[in-house]
């Protein structure tokens, strides 16, 4: 799954307007338009299946991809936008500095605290798309990278997180 894959599920899960979008980018660090929301949130041609009929499919040639900063600039931005701004602690940096871990970890972790989530609501979250998770399986996704017990999340979990997600809170 790409981030902007992410971004599209996220948003729909959660019922997240555009002008909301433009506003967590912006309180992540990252200014973008309304216009460069509907680009990133649009699949680009070569994600559609084969037999699709492409005459059919409207497709953007200036579709933005988001890398992994932009998208950690998000996931940040989101976190204050669902709990408020909080005052860097003395000796703490302004920004917090970029982490070079999986999207899908990352996915996580920003969304466990954006929603006050605890291991159990994920679980939860997580058994209502059908896949069953272990809270060990949980605590290694969670750990920071480098960790003995780290785990990488793969697509499916993820998949399946943004699918419960949406489950619970659309119904």
């Amino acid at each position: 799954m790409t981030n902007n894959d992410i971004l599209i599920r996220l948003r729909y899960a959660l019922d997240i307007k555009n002008i909301d979008m433009v506003e967590i980018f912006k309180l992540g660090g990252v200014e973008v338009t309304k216009d460069e929301i509907l680009k990133i949130l649009t699949k680009p041609k070569e994600d559609y299946d084969e037999e699709a009929d492409f005459d059919e499919i409207e497709e953007d040639e200036n579709h933005i991809k988001v890398n992994n900063e932009k998208f950690e600039s998000f996931l940040n931005g989101f976190i204050t936008f669902k709990r408020g701004k909080q005052d860097p602690k003395p000796g703490q940096p302004q920004t917090p500095a970029f982490s070079n871990e999986n999207a899908n970890n990352l996915l996580l972790k920003k969304l466990k605290i954006a929603l006050t989530l605890t291991s159990e609501d994920m679980l939860e979250i997580l058994e209502k798309a059908g896949v069953s998770v272990t809270k060990g399986e949980l605590s290694a996704i969670l750990r920071k990278k480098g960790h003995k017990n780290y785990k990488v999340c793969g697509d499916r979990y993820a998949r399946n997180f943004l699918k419960g997600l949406a489950l619970k809170y659309r119904g």
